[in-house]
């Protein structure tokens, strides 16, 4: 048995770089200050520097305040001295090793097959969207939501030993990154404890009486007062863009396909009952994941009666955890089956790692050539020297730039340089989620700037002075003050 298990381990450290490379290069490369690292990154420089973002600070802490994860990865970078750069790629590294080691562990638990846990392994690599729930399994960058999500995958090995207090501890790491992922996976465990174990049942009983407490107190006098009220139609409005926050508008694709996970999961448990492969935890873990389902549907009226809090839980994102576990089923199938033999297990993980291999030499050399396996820092073209200029620049100096910029050059100002920006359209739509007056504002001020296109340097001098704005940024030529220029990125000043 202990060979057995040093086997395992040799195997898993063999197979844990491949299986970093491979979900960087499936998730189209790693990239420092990326997407929703548009909001994250802020929030961390805002905590370190309070007299950051004179301007955004609302806007950024409307979203902060519902989380740790700003305020523990400021800590950490003080503590450490080490920059942001490099302190998101050392937590989107770690973020990955904590999901192989999770993945590891169930696959040990679940499969009978050392080569059957390597597919598994591979299958994961295999980023894929959850459909129409704003979420991908993976994320070419670091993200919280990500890392709560391996703790998460952490306490499901832990709670198929039934090691209760381990997985309980998993949910509270979870918690501080990423309430609503850690939400979900409460559900998941609470159900799945009480399945397994009915002396549980009472204990549990009283947990869930706690945190109805603790929520009524949130949603009455503490953070979450207010958010049970319902959106009027013109925050509604803002949130057009963001079509998987609605379920009831979805096509009716999306719902076959997130409701598929169900009955692939039933089935293939059925099968593996059959067989006499099921133990409580598996059975528990099963429960409990299918619970997710009623308390999707359970939020549903809320949702469509647009309760803001039902909202912006967004309670799509369950589907998440329905994937993970549809995924393990369909590996095994694939990988062991009803006779598992490691060589069957081994050819079909070949066959994985092949597949994963062509779609990341895909990605990598056809899509986006450009891109190195790993950008750490801000990419030092023209948009990277312009920020590096920024943040040079009075940390109170405001910015006009086109509203998709950050789309466009992979990186925000608010991230990239750390100075305050009129209107991010992508990001700060999303941050409008949680805050009517943010919704408003983002609205109000891209209507200011309308067609960036077509902007003049008389219209931009009239927007600087409204918003108190300093610098102008843009790819072609103003009768403005240049202040900085690289290639075709100009800085002018508005005043």
């Amino acid at each position: 048995m202990a060979a057995r298990v040093s086997r395992g381990i040799w195997i898993w450290l063999a197979a844990l770089v491949p299986f970093i490379v491979l979900c960087t290069a499936n998730s189209a490369m790693y990239r420092y200050a990326a997407s929703d690292e548009a909001f994250y990154i802020p929030a961390v420089l805002l905590d370190l520097q309070p007299a950051a973002f004179p301007r955004d600070a609302a806007l950024i802490v409307s979203q902060a305040r519902l989380t740790l994860v700003d305020e523990t990865i400021a800590g950490l970078a003080r503590w450490t001295g080490a920059g942001l750069p490099a302190l998101f790629a050392v937590l989107y590294v770690t973020t990955l090793v904590l999901l192989a080691a999770a993945v590891w562990l169930i696959a040990r638990r679940v499969y009978r097959t050392v080569w059957g846990a390597v597919a598994l392994l591979t299958v994961l690599t295999l980023r894929h969207a959850i459909w129409r729930t704003g979420t991908n399994t993976l994320e070419g960058y670091f993200h919280p939501r990500q890392l709560a999500f391996a703790f998460g995958a952490l306490g499901l090995a832990a709670l198929l030993r039934r090691r209760v207090p381990a997985a309980a501890g998993a949910l509270v790491l979870a918690a501080i990154v990423h309430p609503t992922t850690a939400l979900w996976f409460g559900i998941w465990f609470g159900a799945a404890a009480a399945v397994m174990q009915p002396r549980w049942r009472r204990p549990l009983a009283g947990v869930c009486a706690a945190g109805l407490i603790a929520g009524m107190w949130a949603l009455t006098v503490g953070p979450l007062a207010g958010r049970v009220a319902r959106m009027d139609p013109e925050w509604v409005a803002t949130l057009a863009s963001k079509d998987y926050l609605f379920p009831l508008e979805w096509p009716l694709t999306a719902w076959m396909l997130n409701l598929l996970y169900v009955p692939v999961i039933v089935l293939l448990y059925r099968r593996r009952r059959a067989l006499g492969l099921v133990d409580d935890p598996e059975t528990g873990m099963v429960a409990g994941v299918l619970s997710l389902a009623l308390v999707f549907a359970a939020i549903l009226p809320a949702n469509a009666a647009r309760v803001a809090l039902a909202v912006q839980l967004q309670p799509a994102r369950m589907f998440w955890m329905l994937d993970f576990v549809a995924v393990i089923y369909v590996t095994w199938a694939l990988a062991e089956g009803a006779a598992p033999r490691e060589a069957r297990a081994g050819l079909a993980a070949a066959c994985l790692i092949v597949l994963s291999m062509a779609r990341s030499v895909y990605l990598k050399g056809v899509l986006f050539p450009d891109r190195p396996l790993a950008l750490i820092d801000i990419r030092d073209d023209d948009w990277g020297r312009a920020m590096a200029w920024a943040r040079q620049t009075d940390l109170g100096s405001g910015w006009l730039a086109d509203p998709m910029h950050a789309v466009h050059h992979g990186a925000s100002l608010r991230a990239a340089a750390g100075r305050d920006v009129l209107v991010e359209a992508v990001k700060d739509a999303a941050v409008g989620l949680y805050d009517r007056r943010t919704a408003i504002r983002t609205r109000d001020r891209l209507q200011a700037v309308g067609d960036f296109g077509s902007l003049s340097a008389e219209r931009a001098r009239a927007i600087g002075a409204t918003y108190d704005l300093d610098y102008l940024i843009a790819e072609r030529e103003f009768p403005l003050p240049v202040a900085f220029e690289s290639g075709a990125v100009r800085v002018y000043r508005l005043r």
